[in-house]
């Protein structure tokens, strides 16, 4: 998991400072940060979106390996073509649980 910077924010202003002493030579910048809980579910986000690339991936492998046997060409395309969609259903929903 992150590291995570442990600072106070003024709940009137916001400003954001760090528990440590100053030697003299700080300058303000802006900087942008997001919190503990939004980044875990970046986090978790991501992985499924990964895990739902791999899956597609194996499934569309399938496809990539066929060999229709000899006279079978149109009953493979069909049969194809139900698994496609079946696949592209299946990635929709899978993509979709994460918006």
């Amino acid at each position: 998991m992150a590291d995570y910077l442990e600072a106070w924010q003024c709940i009137g202003c916001g400003r954001i400072e760090a528990p440590q002493p100053c030697i003299g030579v700080c300058r303000d910048r802006k900087v942008l940060l997001v919190g503990k809980d939004e980044h875990e579910r970046t986090l978790a986000e991501v992985a499924a979106l990964r895990k739902a690339l791999d899956e597609a991936r194996a499934r569309l492998g399938r496809f990539a390996r066929a060999r229709p046997h000899e006279g079978q060409w149109e009953r493979s395309w069909l049969a194809l073509q139900a698994e496609l969609r079946h696949t592209l259903a299946w990635l929709e929903q899978a993509t979709a649980s994460t918006d």
